[in-house]
């Protein structure tokens, strides 16, 4: 999976139960403890790594003062006979607070530090090797696409190429050593959608883009173009893509694994600048980002097909431009969803939920059993739950579900509410609805209660509001980097699988 030709998404993987003759950096994993620093799981691998060996590691590593504090980094000549070039020692903090999220984080932070390295062989993979390998693969996740000449990397600053995981025996840990490659992989490509930036990913390329992986992986595709759109009623999406020269588009990905359907849906928005309620022009750059949710769930049915997952999966993807101009819907307008609801549009900017609305009453006509939309909505959700907790919101089982499975593996999805007292606020004196509420309180409650309007009854729901957690402005941390985050592929993933083993 790549969504950009011809590139690498991230360092080969493999499973190796010795130091091998081309080998340049051991990664080991450091322990806090009361009494000092211990090296993790080493034990388990005592002919690449015996006794005497360790011993003479944790005496170095104890001289230059080395914690074991979660990602501290210490960097060692390698001991004689070990057959490696240097040492890498990464922090795991706390033994009591170890868990599978703080070994991603801990490989991610030792795989940027791995830069230039040809080959590396990590005892992480002793404590979880799933975790660990999610780690190294998207820590070493660069987007370089875009530099020539001198802003290139140099050969020394190229991501590590290989990482080789200890393995007690040869036969260990294939099956997990898949499944967690092929989840990092799917993270990446959404990372890689999200960072094109969006004079080359606009609606038409981006669902052309889409339909090439899907095809690729033998999944069945379907493509609206903004003709076909109007002419099937989707309001939303051509009413929202009016202002731009790049029309809209929407895409249907679906694999067929099994009889219980789930529907996904991702805000496709390839760049947002508000349209005729314009933004403003501080940090609009980020706005390339407002596809984030589009990204992943395109990634995650190509996973769910690659998985093998026994259940129907159907992305339902609409994509379009805000761009304010002569053509653009303005503020007073009406416009009907897909579906007959008419909406009053007191905010342009408010256009993700109208494109949603379109995809949400589209898929609904499968018949889904579950149905989850993902999109970078609202700036409320940084302002209530900050730029890495996603809110999730919907029927309060499923909601619940999908964020504990969330937290579970590291993307700590939130459940909000849907408070009942917040849906008058969206009634409009000449349409159906009003796009926005006419205050600015509990504005990602509202606009995941605006798209409850259109969920058919019966189908367990879920939203996730992504709007911080899908992008990272800052600098890198544990397996982030700058730019598209990738979230939340892998909740996607936990959840379509805990419907796979119902």
């Amino acid at each position: 999976m790549t969504a950009v030709a011809d590139r690498s998404l991230g360092p080969e993987l493999a499973r190796t139960d010795g130091i091998g003759p081309d080998t340049d950096v051991l990664v080991i994993g450091v322990l806090s403890r009361d009494d000092g620093p211990v090296i993790a799981a080493a034990d388990v691998f005592d002919e690449a790594l015996d006794a005497e060996t360790r011993e003479r590691l944790l005496a170095a590593l104890l001289a230059v003062g080395a914690k074991g504090k979660a990602e501290e980094l210490t960097r060692l000549p390698a001991p004689d006979g070990l057959g490696v070039t240097s040492v890498l020692a990464v922090g795991l903090g706390a033994e009591d607070k170890l868990d599978a999220e703080q070994i991603r984080k801990s490989a991610g932070v030792a795989a940027r530090a791995l830069a230039g390295s040809a080959t590396a062989v990590t005892t992480l993979s002793g404590l979880d090797l799933g975790a660990a390998a999610e780690g190294f693969y998207l820590g070493a996740y660069t987007f370089t696409a875009f530099k020539s000449g001198k802003s290139a990397p140099k050969p020394g600053e190229q991501p590590v190429r290989r990482v080789e995981f200890l393995v007690p025996t040869p036969d260990s840990g294939a099956e997990e050593l898949m499944r967690a490659q092929a989840i990092a992989e799917a993270v990446a490509t959404a990372r890689d959608f999200v960072n094109t930036p969006p004079n080359a990913l606009f609606p038409a390329e981006f669902a052309d883009r889409a339909a090439e992986l899907a095809r690729a992986a033998g999944l069945d595709v379907e493509i609206l173009d903004e003709k076909q759109l109007e002419e099937a009623g989707f309001g939303g999406i051509v009413g929202v893509g009016k202002g731009s020269s790049r029309p809209p588009r929407l895409i249907r990905i679906t694999y067929a694994g099994g009889d219980r359907k789930v529907a996904l849906i991702g805000k496709g928005i390839t760049f947002d600048t508000g349209g005729i309620s314009i933004k403003p022009a501080a940090n609009m750059e980020n706005m390339t980002s407002d596809m984030g949710g589009a990204a992943a769930v395109i990634a995650t049915t190509l996973v769910a097909a690659r998985l093998g997952l026994p259940i129907t999966v159907t992305a339902t993807v609409p994509m379009a431009e805000n761009m304010p101009s002569a053509t653009a819907q303005r503020p007073g307008d009406v416009l009907t969803q897909y579906g007959g609801t008419t909406i009053e549009v007191i905010n342009t900017d408010a256009e993700g939920r109208l494109i949603l609305a379109d995809a949400i009453v589209r898929a609904g006509e499968d018949d889904p059993d579950y149905l989850i939309d993902v999109a970078t909505l609202t700036g409320a959700q940084m302002v209530a739950l900050g730029t890495r907790t996603p809110g999730v919101m919907g029927t309060e089982e499923f909601r619940d579900r999908v964020a504990r499975l969330s937290q579970q593996v590291g993307e700590n999805g939130w459940a909000m509410p849907l408070p009942s007292e917040l849906r008058a606020d969206l009634n409009s004196k000449i349409a159906d609805l009003a796009n926005v509420s006419p205050h600015r309180w509990g504005g990602m409650l509202v606009a995941g209660i605006y798209l409850k309007e259109f969920v058919p009854e019966g189908v367990q729901w879920a939203h996730l509001d992504v709007a911080g957690p899908a992008y990272n402005t800052g600098g890198p941390f544990g397996y982030v980097g700058k730019g598209g985050t990738g979230v939340p592929v892998r909740t996607l993933v936990a959840v379509l699988t805990d419907i796979a083993g119902e």
